[in-house]
């Protein structure tokens, strides 16, 4: 944990890792509304059945690190009209995070998301979560940024790197899908895992390019302070 008091980046996931278990948001009630949405869309565009459409969501996701990537692929569907359709969803249940906006506030780091979803839906969810000021449009990086090719991808990750000018080697990486790490741990990321038991998440969870595992974020984001501050 020592090396920690050093960096100068923090650079976080959205889905499942600024919400999740440690915040007492589950990832099915966000995701799981935009995965029936996206299975809805699928659907509707290419003529088949609900079951038939899961099927290929759930395949191209496994093949393609996003069922948007597949269907780009195989059927040219359009990525915009795509996202926007499935992160239309409905975030009145979630309400601010006093406990990790104080936090990430009192951490002497630049902070940056680094999101396979769209931007529109990392503004959604970090308004909802009284954050979003800490960001902006400027510190979030979402898949349009990366041409629609999705993490783990090396060039989607330097893209980044580039558009926020950080240092991997003076960064802390944390995702909820382990192996999205690897390409940041290549590149000289400290990498941390918020466990979580997702069978794609904890997927590779058990590899080497794994630095740091941790269960709640904001404790997490504490103990760097308290580090910081000695």
């Amino acid at each position: 944990m020592k090396e920690l008091k050093e960096k100068k980046y923090l650079l976080l996931d959205l889905d499942g890792v600024c919400y999740g278990k440690h915040n007492n948001y589950s990832l099915e009630k966000v995701f799981g509304q935009v995965s029936r949405r996206m299975t809805q869309f699928i659907s509707n565009k290419l003529n088949i059945n609900l079951k038939s459409a899961k099927k290929l969501q759930t395949d191209y996701f496994y093949k393609y690190n996003t069922s948007l990537n597949g269907l780009m692929i195989h059927h040219n569907i359009s990525p915009e009209e795509f996202l926007t359709y499935v992160h239309t969803i409905d975030l009145s249940f979630m309400k601010t995070d006093k406990i990790l906006r104080n936090e990430l506030i009192n951490l002497d780091m630049k902070k940056f998301i680094f999101t396979n979803g769209s931007a529109e839906h990392a503004k959604n969810i970090l308004s909802h979560l009284g954050i979003y000021d800490l960001f902006g449009e400027n510190k979030i990086f979402d898949i349009k940024d990366g041409g629609y090719v999705p993490k783990p991808e090396a060039k989607t990750f330097d893209l980044m790197v580039k558009k926020f000018g950080i240092v991997p080697r003076e960064t802390i990486y944390i995702e909820d899908i382990a192996k999205n790490l690897s390409i940041g741990y290549e590149r000289g990321c400290t990498t941390v895992w918020l466990i979580n038991d997702e069978h794609f998440g904890k997927m590779d969870s058990d590899k080497d390019y794994i630095s740091h595992k941790i269960e709640n974020l904001s404790l997490f984001l504490k103990e760097i302070r308290l580090l910081k501050s000695q």
